[in-house]
């Protein structure tokens, strides 16, 4: 199909209904040609950089006066020790391995090129030239003749720090790394702070070691959980949320009924043996305990309100779950979609990563305070850096952005579809077609605004780590509520944008249209919307608790055969963020499957009632919830207005 005028289309919007599925259009085609600008600039960006040699510099490596390791080099002017030929020196060696500067994150030594890395720790000077005189790697200055080692003043300083770490080179990258990872202990306890004994971090390395199969099947296990929650919930959802709603309200009831029970026993205790000077106190703590159980009970009173007027609400939440439940029957392939947006992240990420560090090396040489080399852009191209985070957020948002599409599309194609049997063959492959042919532009749109938003964001945060502990209470507490605001708002921004692309796999209209129309209906269903982002979500969570309690535990029963209960905490530790983190990517393919589920009931509600030629596009499940409120509205009579203005066709 070709594409129609997107602008025309916006204008048609407001006369005409909601066309589920028909007239493809293609949406926003500025901003996907924007979009293709801006990626190919990251390219001259990753072009530039290993063009002006510092691909060479990243993986060969480079010493403190500018010369790359395993080539001959060119002088340099007016630079030391430059142009030298290290055809045979191979290896960066760094003289004093462990000085770490965390605050530039670098290595703060004099970095040589060597023949080959110490294998064993060399405890004196006589060791360092034994192991220069045999392997024929001077560990020292260049400056120094391996024979001046025991004999020459300089040593000292020229030399490396005694006593010298045993090394391995790090494959592809000819660095000299440590192998004994205590050398690294000042960086370990900045990172985890509560490690302040280096036995214990060599311990805790040592658990993660001897478990690695462990971790490995237990990571395993919480996959295949998130996995058979996702088909069981449908089936528990309705006894699910009824039995969180009559704890929530037995709880604050109980709660409500201890505190006065409290009030009332401190009340009627006798004062006559209290002590004067403890007189004032017990009446203080009679006025908190009344205090505490008015609180409770205005709370307790609210909640049982919004539970009242919301029930219906979580009726619908109910029905939604159990028909997401069928849409993952249906759609099988939308479970793997977290797999491949994932990839398609960490494919991103690492081209991003690569050419981060290359851009860290690229440059003219320039000579630092310490008359080392140091490779420098200047002028514009100094920008490139920015450029490059830029990139990293909005690409980022790009493809999230694109997840949310596809299963938008899949889920209405699915939800307007009278007869499942003619669903396409695959409904996530010909959503993605959509997407690539259509609505690319829309999407880059969409990621762009929330890229917006997060640049401020990460600024004031960078700003207020950086001023840590030198701001006063005022800016800092100005700071603080920016970033929250901003936070809130990418947040709205994020939610809208979802039902957006919603809206646009519905009616193929461009991003600001889709936005507006989505909005309004969202608005129209408030009460709606509210019980099923509270309801909704709260069940969900305890579905990413229940899989990170049930990893966890099936974790401390594995590694119960240890003895030394220490070396567990890291283990668990890595399992239950991994379970956590499968948990969440499962289960918020659920959620954004039931909130595009919960747009298409409104729509659907809003335009069809029901009548012949105007039939419901939706489940059985959702009929029965629209009957059962129409029933309640004639028996409420006056009481089900606000009901049946939100069922009312337009």
């Amino acid at each position: 199909m070709g594409c129609c005028n997107s602008a025309s289309s916006a204008a048609q919007s407001s006369k005409r209904e909601w066309k589920p599925l028909e007239d493809r259009c293609c949406t926003d085609i500025p901003w996907l040609l924007l979009f293709i600008l801006f990626c190919i600039g990251m390219g001259f960006i990753c072009g530039f950089s290993v063009a002006t040699g510092a691909a060479a510099r990243l993986v060969s490596g480079y010493d403190s006066y500018g010369n790359i390791c395993g080539q001959k080099n060119a002088k340099l002017e007016a630079i030391p020790n430059s142009g030298m030929d290290h055809t045979h020196r191979k290896y960066v060696f760094f003289l004093d391995p462990c000085n770490l500067d965390l605050i530039n994150r670098k290595i703060k030594s004099v970095a040589l090129c060597v023949a080959a890395c110490p294998r064993q720790e060399l405890k004196t000077l006589s060791d360092v030239q034994k192991f220069a005189e045999i392997n024929g790697s001077a560990l020292c200055s260049y400056d120094l003749k391996p024979s001046e080692y025991t004999t020459s003043s300089k040593a000292s300083v020229l030399c490396p720090k005694l006593p010298v770490p045993a090394s391995a080179p790090i494959p592809f990258f000819h660095r000299c790394a440590p192998v004994n990872i205590s050398c690294y202990a000042k960086f370990a306890e900045a990172l985890i702070t509560f490690v302040s004994d280096n036995s214990v971090l060599h311990r805790l390395i040592s658990g993660v070691m001897t478990s690695k199969e462990i971790i490995l099947g237990l990571c395993l296990l919480s996959l295949v959980l998130s996995m058979i929650l996702m088909v069981i919930i449908r089936y528990i959802s309705r006894i699910l949320v009824w039995i969180l709603t009559i704890l929530l309200i037995l709880g604050s009831l109980g709660g409500t009924g201890v505190l006065w029970w409290l009030y009332a026993k401190q009340r009627k205790s006798p004062k006559e043996t209290v002590i004067p000077e403890q007189l004032q106190v017990a009446e203080d703590n009679l006025r908190a305990l009344l205090i505490y159980a008015i609180s409770a009970t205005v709370f307790t009173v609210i909640l049982f309100l919004i539970m009242l007027v919301m029930r219906k609400r979580v009726a619908l939440t109910i029905a939604l779950f159990h028909v997401a439940g069928k849409v993952f029957i249906h759609l099988p392939l939308l479970v793997f979609q977290p797999f491949w947006t994932f990839l398609a992240l960490v494919l991103f990420w690492v081209y991003w990563i690569m050419t981060l560090l290359f851009l860290g090396t690229t440059g003219s040489a320039v000579q630092n305070d310490q008359g080392f080399v140091e490779f420098k852009v200047s002028g514009p191209l100094q920008y490139m850096w920015w450029y490059h985070v830029v990139g990293l957020i909005w690409i980022s948002e790009f493809i999230l952005a694109c997840q949310q599409m596809t299963v938008a599309g899949a889920v209405v194609t699915y939800y307007f579809t009278r007869d499942k049997r003619n669903l396409p063959f695959t409904p996530i492959l010909a959503s993605v077609n959509r997407l690539i042919r259509y609505h690319l532009g829309t999407v880059a749109k969409g990621s762009f605004i929330i890229t917006l938003v997060k640049i401020p964001r990460m600024i004031l945060m960078y700003i207020h780590s950086q001023l840590k502990g030198k701001e006063n209470a005022c800016a800092r507490c100005v700071l603080k509520s920016c970033i929250c605001c901003l936070w809130c708002l990418e947040k709205c921004l994020n939610y809208l944008n979802q039902n957006a692309y919603t809206a646009t796999a519905i009616n193929s209209t461009n991003f600001c249209t889709s936005a507006k129309d989505a909005f309004v209906i969202l608005v129209e269903n408030a009460l709606r919307v509210a019980a099923i982002n509270t309801v909704g979500d709260f069940m969900l969570f305890l579905g990413k608790v229940l899989i990170v309690c049930s990893t966890g535990l099936a974790g401390i029963m594995l590694l119960n055969y240890q003895q030394d209960y220490t070396v567990w905490v890291l283990p668990l530790i890595i399992v239950c963020l991994f379970a956590f983190l499968v948990a969440h990517c499962f289960l918020s393919i659920y959620e954004m499957v039931v909130d595009v589920l919960f747009l298409c009931f409104a729509i659907d509600t809003k335009y069809n009632d029901g009548s012949p030629g105007r039939e419901f596009y939706m489940d059985k499940v959702l009929m029965e919830f629209v009957e059962n409120s129409r029933k309640a509205m004639k028996e409420a009579g006056k009481g089900g207005v606000a009901d049946a203005r939100e069922l009312k066709p337009m």
